[in-house]
């Protein structure tokens, strides 16, 4: 298994999105798109819910699908049981910019051999959603105060594994 580099030199670069990949596959730099690791964008049975609850980015950032995938999987957990998918949870941004690496040898010797290249492309290693400040992260629909308890409770524990800073809004319709 490939070895993710850490979030860091990705998540907070200013960062031009890069989806191009050309019909002619000899021409495009891309050879191969990653696959998609977010299995489901919508959770839930709910229908027109009393309650709304919105996840907000504070900041502009990169977000991977893994590390989204990873937070669906956690929140979708905890409100299942309780709430009985009397719930609905949406996973808004789609991850489209494929995040690129140019792998390096490291160790002992390591700089006689290899000594890079200026400006090179490198190798597809993921996808990432790019996240201005103020989108949506996550969307809830909550059938009463107990759901959007839990599904608050649910997101600040997922905190951690976003790289941005991360406002709770509520609304009720």
């Amino acid at each position: 298994m490939a070895k993710i580099r850490k979030a860091s030199a990705y998540s907070k670069r200013k960062v031009v999105p890069y989806t191009r990949v050309s019909k002619k596959k000899a021409r495009g730099y891309v050879k191969t798109v990653p696959p998609q690791k977010i299995v489901k964008f919508v959770m839930g049975k709910g229908k027109d819910l009393p309650f709304i609850l919105k996840a907000v980015s504070a900041e502009n950032c990169q977000i991977r699908d893994n590390a989204l995938e990873a937070c669906r999987q956690f929140i979708n957990k905890k409100l299942e049981k309780p709430l009985s998918h009397q719930y609905k949870f949406k996973v808004v941004p789609f991850p489209h910019h494929i995040q690129r690496e140019n792998k390096m040898l490291t160790g002992a010797g390591a700089d006689r051999m290899q000594t890079g290249m200026q400006l090179a492309f490198g190798k597809t290693v993921g996808k990432a959603a790019i996240i201005k400040k103020g989108s949506e992260i996550f969307h809830f629909e909550l059938p009463s105060e107990k759901g959007i308890q839990m599904a608050r409770k649910a997101v600040k524990q997922v905190r951690s594994k976003l790289p941005c800073k991360i406002k709770i809004l509520t609304e009720k319709r």
